[in-house]
């Protein structure tokens, strides 16, 4: 006589490595997999390419949490519009991009007036921010970047700490790369006027580094 048996069960969790492997996926799988994993942080490159992003180290995590305060007290002070964190993604597939998810990002308040945004956002925001972390590559960073001046980022900072530089896109022009300790004066930390889209607010790099 044959006994059936119940197989046993692993119990561990299943690990998917996609470090060495490119995975394309079609927007609406990708907000089945955004619904479905809310605690992974996925983005969607114009190419439909499913980024998976690590948990941010500390140092990051501190520097980027500055970031935020400051341009969020900038904010609240002139109440020009609305600041959104790292966790905030947008949605440019109907101009052609992806799905990304910038680590600071702001738009001014009146193109806001209307818009859902419950989900993700479907306005190009008007000032982006990127601090680049010891993982990041450089150049796809750089990508990205680009990418955004082409959507119509106004304003676009890159910060990388490694290289102790700040590389700034503006729409419609050549990118500007500053580096610190160059041009202070009198031992004054590198600042970035971002005037030009944010009346008043300069943001100073003096403990971000």
């Amino acid at each position: 006589m044959t006994i059936a048996t119940t197989p046993t069960l692993n119990t561990q969790p299943l690990l998917l490595d996609v470090s060495n492997t490119k995975l394309t996926i079609t927007p609406a799988q990708f907000d089945r997999l955004c619904i479905d994993n809310p605690d992974l942080r996925l983005e969607l490159t114009p190419n439909l390419e499913l980024i998976v992003m690590a948990p941010t180290g500390g140092e990051s995590g501190k520097r980027n949490s500055k970031l935020n305060l400051r341009i969020g007290v900038w904010n609240e002070q002139t109440e020009l519009g609305e600041v959104f964190d790292s966790s905030t993604g947008y949605d440019f597939t109907a101009l052609g991009g992806g799905k990304p998810s910038p680590d600071v990002s702001w738009i001014e308040k009146s193109r806001l007036e209307g818009v859902n945004i419950v989900g993700l956002i479907p306005v190009v925001p008007d000032f982006v921010v990127e601090l680049r972390s010891a993982t990041d590559s450089l150049s796809e960073t750089q990508t990205k970047m680009r990418e955004y001046q082409r959507l119509g980022v106004r304003l676009g900072l890159l910060i990388n700490p490694q290289g102790k530089k700040v590389e700034i896109y503006r729409l419609g022009k050549e990118v500007e790369i500053l580096e610190s300790p160059s041009s202070l004066v009198e031992d004054l930390p590198l600042a970035i006027d971002c005037s030009e889209v944010m009346p008043g607010f300069v943001l100073s790099m003096e403990r971000i580094w």
